[in-house]
């Protein structure tokens, strides 16, 4: 093992810490997701991000902004040069804009709700003028020994967090979208091999899976690609939030790299898909998920 494989793997074993409420608080997970993002946040376990101005003056939402793999994107765009991000987290927008010159409009808004969707894009089109990115992130999950006992409040809210507001967000942005825009949504692993105790989160995301697929070819005479990732564990709020501690101190040791990943390790997925080094890739899925091998 390498020296940076061995800092990688130290910061992602995850001692075994008490639950949080949903949908969970960064600041209070140990260790510290890595998001590689500003100057301030000295961290030498991980090679820090080396930009090259990828998405130079472009304009890009991201929902699900406030922690975990959202707030890493936001990161790495601002540090590629994005001329301006709508995301709903004041301290990532405060963090960004004190290192960087990317602009950070707060859209703090359900869209799991169409007519809030709505909303959130007429604010960024009326600052900018336009959409060239949207990442559609947000999502929440929530365990269920037994399907006898899901809520049905709790599925229809899963739902409208991780599958409704994509469609919604993915209608209205692309009216403002030109040629050369990207759409990226953040599916999971859980679409492919399922999950026992995760049964609603796991049907949206096999829908979002579906769902990509379907709009990337609806879009592509458009000129607009449309691609998703499928991460496995990540060390992100929402795990806390959602396991028991004995079952986070276990939290992504049964991959192959025997270890959780990081928000960072699929943000520089999403810096790929929404640049033009993904330019002859549409309707396709990366998976950041630590060796799992997935086919479908």
């Amino acid at each position: 093992m390498s020296v940076e494989e061995k800092k990688i793997s130290e910061v992602s074993s995850i001692p075994k810490q008490e639950m949080q409420e949903q949908p969970g608080l960064q600041h209070e997970l140990t260790p510290q997701p890595l998001v590689h993002h500003l100057p301030d946040q000295t961290d030498d376990r991980i090679k820090e991000y080396q930009a090259a101005g990828k998405l130079k003056g472009k304009i890009a939402i991201i929902t699900g902004g406030d922690s975990g793999i959202g707030r890493s994107t936001a990161a790495l765009f601002a540090m590629e040069g994005a001329e301006g991000i709508a995301i709903d987290a004041k301290d990532t927008k405060e963090s960004i804009e004190k290192h960087t010159n990317t602009c950070v409009l707060l859209i703090c808004k359900d869209i799991g709700h169409e007519q809030n969707v709505i909303e959130v894009v007429n604010e960024v089109v009326n600052k900018w003028g336009r959409i060239d990115i949207l990442v559609n992130n947000a999502s929440e999950q929530h365990v269920c020994e037994k399907i006898e006992e899901i809520d049905s409040s709790q599925v229809e809210k899963t739902f409208r967090s991780n599958i409704f507001g994509m469609i919604y967000m993915a209608k209205h942005c692309v009216k403002h979208m030109k040629r050369g825009s990207t759409i990226i949504n953040v599916s999971s692993v859980t679409a492919y091999h399922g999950h026992p105790v995760l049964i609603d989160y796991s049907s949206t995301k096999g829908a979002i899976v579906a769902f990509t697929r379907s709009l990337s070819l609806q879009l592509v005479q458009r000129g607009i690609r449309v691609n998703g990732v499928a991460p496995g564990p990540i060390w992100t709020p929402l795990i806390r939030a959602s396991f028991s501690p004995e079952k986070m101190e276990k939290f992504g040791k049964e991959v192959p790299m025997k270890r959780a990943g990081q928000p960072s390790e699929v943000a520089t997925c999403n810096v790929f898909l929404a640049s033009n080094d993904s330019s002859y890739i549409t309707g396709q899925f990366l998976h950041p998920n630590g060796g799992t091998v997935v086919n479908g």
